[in-house]
């Protein structure tokens, strides 16, 4: 680095694996390529499709409230040239 701090943003195309809850007992994981952002009425959300590791629900996309996410692990970044998805906001 040349110790300049950059903000981290996700990258669509980047693949992760995202932590979020799904009972107070029990995560759900999600591992995909991010794919963007979306609304869920006032609420942002993350759109990732899912990959093989997900069987029979591979290629579906799960749409996760950004609320919800307890941790991301970068697995494998999209090439730096890609453009970056940064969140919009929808009112209305």
């Amino acid at each position: 680095m040349d110790g300049e701090k950059k903000d981290f943003v996700l990258t669509k195309g980047s693949k992760y694996r995202m932590k979020s809850l799904e009972t107070r007992e029990k995560p759900l994981l999600s591992h995909g390529t991010f794919e963007g952002y979306t609304v869920i009425g006032h609420d942002e959300a993350i759109v990732i499709l899912l990959d093989e590791s997900h069987k029979e629900m591979a290629g579906r996309r799960r749409i996760i409230p950004t609320h919800m996410i307890l941790a991301i692990d970068v697995v494998e970044a999209a090439e730096e040239g890609k453009k970056r998805e940064e969140p919009s906001r929808m009112y209305i």
